[in-house]
């Protein structure tokens, strides 16, 4: 008996210490989705003169941010943000469409974005089934997706799916500047590099 149970003990063991890792994992990532969406909502420049401006230094530090809040994960290889600016496709909004202006995106995962790309038009909203956002008239919603290739300590078998995806949303808190600089909605007045999707 005592030869047949240590084989049990030590794969249950070795199971729940996969799924405890698993699970703070997958916690680190929805709270990476949304402190980028949070802060995403939040960026600009403020002026007296003109709506507050993003600019493209700004959105990269925010996704360097997120790199750093990572950690010991190494988004930056096994992982994919995408940032999206959900606004309404006319305002007001009597059509009751969206588009998505622009997007940004870090890491090196081959993962487009599930729910739309840049330049999408005609939308009716943005998300999974019963989780899906719309934005306000004269507003936008920042859409945040996070994919990462999870890295199993002992096997992949002892965990539901090695991919981990989350989703976070969160409306701009301001009157941004959407459309300015020739309606990109996004200033570079720095020069500074584009992180596109593609």
């Amino acid at each position: 008996e005592f030869a047949l149970t240590p084989p049990v003990v030590m794969a249950m063991f070795l199971a729940g210490a996969e799924l405890a890792n698993y699970a703070i994992a997958k916690l680190r990532i929805s709270q990476i989705a949304l402190h980028v969406a949070d802060n995403a909502s939040r960026i600009g420049t403020n002026s007296l003169l003109t709506s507050p401006q993003i600019s493209e230094t700004q959105i990269n530090d925010l996704l360097i941010g997120a790199n750093l809040q990572a950690g010991t994960l190494s988004l930056a290889t096994r992982g994919r943000v995408i940032i999206s600016s959900l606004e309404p496709l006319a305002n007001p909004n009597t059509t009751g469409k969206f588009r998505i202006r622009w997007q940004r995106c870090f890491g090196g995962k081959a993962h487009p974005s599930s729910y739309g790309l840049q330049g999408d038009t005609n939308k009716n909203n943005m998300g999974p089934t019963g989780q899906a956002v719309t934005a306000p008239d004269s507003g936008a919603v920042m859409f945040v997706e996070v994919a990462y290739d999870y890295q199993p300590l002992i096997s992949a078998r002892f965990v539901p799916n090695t991919v981990l995806h989350d989703i976070a949303a969160m409306t701009v808190r301001d009157d941004r500047d959407y459309a300015g600089n020739g309606g990109v909605g996004i200033y570079n007045n720095e020069g500074a590099p584009v992180s596109t999707c593609s």
